[in-house]
């Protein structure tokens, strides 16, 4: 495995990939990586002849009083779990490579990134976009590949590249998760253990609002409410907890096929996210 630093060396070794007439594929993170990561590189695998991984925890999508300065890093760990998958490049910046101290531009999906999230996170959608518009920039990739776990995040990045004609096919890979149903994340490692036995609940009480609606239950205000009320029961401090059309996350109607139901909550100062996604 390649482990490169520098974005002219980036730029070099892709150049000379592509005068070769080979594909590339970029699996973009911000380390501490796990199974749900190592599944990304796989797939990866599969469309591309080469494969980057990009390993960058992005100060700009991290707001006031967030955890950017504790984020777990963990470059060694990564560098052997990429290397045993046969990742072909990882690309390490720092941030002064990212970011000019005089840098003016950045990248926001309108509408998209100010609900859900956007709303109780503000900028962190436009540190997302205009990080991974970078990342396109600079890898050049054919093929870009990410977990469908931060659904808003994914729906954020497929706009920005249709409306920006970037010649990329996006490919969104199903959510890891733990034996229990906890989605994998980076943040799980914030929980204590007794906050582990119930973070669970979260995916439950998505499961629950899916079966709900599967059963034919058509009013959706009282499925979010009732959702609610399980969560603040369990412990949780909830941000939001919708049903949403899955294909531009507006509030679901009786008319709407594909449906996304879309959670964050915080348990203790851990904030998780989930969400499920099918058709009816």
């Amino acid at each position: 495995m390649i482990i490169v630093n520098s974005i002219s060396n980036l730029r070099s070794i892709i150049s000379a990939w592509k005068q070769k007439g080979l594909s590339v594929a970029l699996v973009p993170t911000m380390g501490n990586l796990h199974a749900g990561h190592l599944k990304l590189v796989n797939i990866a695998k599969q469309k591309a002849d080469k494969v980057v991984v990009s390993i960058f925890v992005n100060p700009t999508q991290f707001g006031v009083n967030e955890d950017f300065a504790n984020y777990p890093r963990t470059e060694h760990e990564d560098q052997l779990k990429l290397a045993k998958e046969n990742t072909d490049l990882l690309f390490l910046p720092s941030v002064t490579d990212i970011y000019t101290s005089n840098a003016l531009t950045t990248v926001t999906v309108s509408g998209l990134s100010d609900i859900y999230c956007g709303a109780f996170r503000p900028g962190h959608f436009s540190g997302v976009a205009t990080i991974v518009c970078k990342l396109f920039n600079l890898a050049q990739p054919d093929v870009a590949v990410f977990g469908l776990k931060d659904f808003q995040q994914f729906t954020v990045i497929q706009t920005m590249i249709r409306d920006f004609n970037f010649p990329i096919e996006l490919i969104g890979v199903n959510t890891e998760r733990e034996s229990n149903g906890l989605a994998m994340s980076s943040r799980n490692n914030y929980l204590t253990n007794q906050e582990k036995q119930i973070a669970p609940q979260l995916y439950q009480s998505l499961c629950h609002a899916q079966a709900a609606i599967l059963k034919g239950q058509q009013c959706f205000a009282d499925i979010e409410q009732q959702a609610l009320l399980c969560l603040k029961t369990a412990g949780f401090t909830t941000d939001y907890f919708t049903i949403c059309c899955s294909d531009d996350l507006s509030p679901a109607t009786k008319q709407d096929k594909n449906i996304v139901i879309l959670a964050a909550a915080k348990l203790g100062k851990t904030r998780l996210i989930d969400n499920i996604y099918f058709s009816l």
